[in-house]
């Protein structure tokens, strides 16, 4: 694309995204939500009450360091100011509507926002259990439709808005009890962040966008970028913007090497086809040996898993500093493949690694609860306008 058509197609992407767009950040009661406001957003928000701007950095380092919901806690702001602040603000989380722990520690939430709609958010520890990563949703179901992930069979409800985005951490950081952000940088179980949930994060990037700005502000939750990485199944315009915005980690949903096989289970190839996928990906700011682009890959059984395709997918990443994570499939209720056999896993992988890319096969985490990649659905429907009555 050329950088005319390239500014056009991000436009049009932004005016779509916007008919998703989440509800206003209200309470039923009229009082403003202030997780998820921008750090200048907050200032306003003080001056509006008669309040000078250093009070925002105050009720950010409760909010984002503390991890403290109650105004009447933050016992560096006099209680008058609380009390105003009580009366005008809430600082809310994401209702947990279940919990569920795996067997093998990965822990899963349903969250409620406000409006009743929901999304799962998932906890999968490292091997070790010491550490883990916290797998974000940045939508309310999906528009991709590809054919082997269950979230695509839900159709998209609305996109979901930063406070609800950064929500859904603080709700796992309540979860495990790790507030306040540590000062030194020591790395707690919730030490990095996926945004690999439900969900295409470049078809809502603005809030994706401020959501992650906040999470990697050093007075606050304090995540540095290399702990955050973001996954895209190819929406190849935002690719760039995302890169030079954020600069955090690219995974990028690949899954086949060629674009008959991937228009048909990734369909959205049929707009950015892999080579355009791939030239975006060679563009990314600061792809490096150190920080690599990952690519995601589903094993499905006689779909995408043949030798020959491993050593096309060899030939397609010349030269780029990248990972391939070759992932078992993960069956869900309905779904119309099969996993790839373990042998035929690991002679793709042998591959890979002969020709210099590592291509760690993903140990299924989190299967008996529907938490595995891929799995995630929940029972929200998009709420159709009725036609007004005359």
């Amino acid at each position: 694309m050329n950088a005319l058509l390239d500014e056009a197609e991000r436009a049009r992407i932004l005016a779509k995204s916007a008919r998703f767009a989440p509800p206003p950040a209200e309470t039923a009661d009229g009082r403003r939500e202030l997780v998820g406001l921008s750090r200048e957003e907050l200032a306003a928000e003080m001056v509006a009450v008669g309040e000078k701007p250093f009070r925002a950095k105050q009720l950010w380092h409760w909010i984002y360091h503390q991890g403290v919901t109650d105004f009447a806690a933050m016992h560096t702001i006099a209680k008058p100011m609380q009390a105003v602040f009580a009366e005008r603000f809430v600082v809310g989380r994401p209702q947990v509507s279940t919990e569920q722990t795996s067997d093998d520690g990965t822990r899963k939430w349903l969250l409620k926002f406000r409006d009743g709609q929901q999304a799962e958010t998932v906890y999968i520890p490292s091997l070790d259990e010491d550490r883990g990563a916290v797998c974000i949703s940045t939508q309310v179901g999906c528009t991709l439709s590809c054919r082997f992930c269950h979230t695509g069979t839900q159709a998209l409800v609305r996109n979901l808005g930063a406070a609800e985005i950064v929500g859904q951490f603080m709700a796992a950081r309540d979860s495990y009890g790790e507030w306040p952000s540590p000062k030194d940088g020591t790395a707690r179980h919730l030490s990095n962040i996926v945004v690999m949930g439900m969900g295409e994060p470049l078809y809502n990037y603005e809030n994706t966008a401020k959501a992650l700005r906040i999470i990697m502000d050093h007075e606050g939750i304090g995540l540095s970028r290399r702990r955050i990485m973001l996954s895209t199944s190819g929406v190849v315009p935002m690719m760039d913007r995302c890169g030079a915005e954020l600069g955090v980690g690219l995974a990028v949903s690949l899954h086949a090497v060629t674009n008959e096989l991937r228009d048909e289970i990734v369909p959205l190839n049929r707009k950015y086809p892999i080579e355009e996928l791939l030239a975006a990906c060679r563009r990314y700011p600061g792809a490096t040996n150190a920080r690599r682009i990952t690519f995601e890959y589903v094993m499905l059984r006689g779909v995408n898993d043949s030798e020959a395709e491993a050593r096309e997918l060899v030939r397609l990443i010349a030269g780029m500093p990248a990972k391939v994570n070759l992932i078992p499939f993960n069956p869900w209720p309905g779904s119309p493949y099969l996993t790839s056999t373990p042998d035929a896993i690991r002679r793709f992988a042998t591959i890979l690694q002969e020709a210099g890319y590592a291509s760690p096969i993903r140990r299924p985490r989190g299967r008996d609860i529907l938490a595995a990649c891929g799995q995630l659905k929940t029972e929200s429907e998009r709420v159709r306008p009725t036609a007004a009555k005359p």
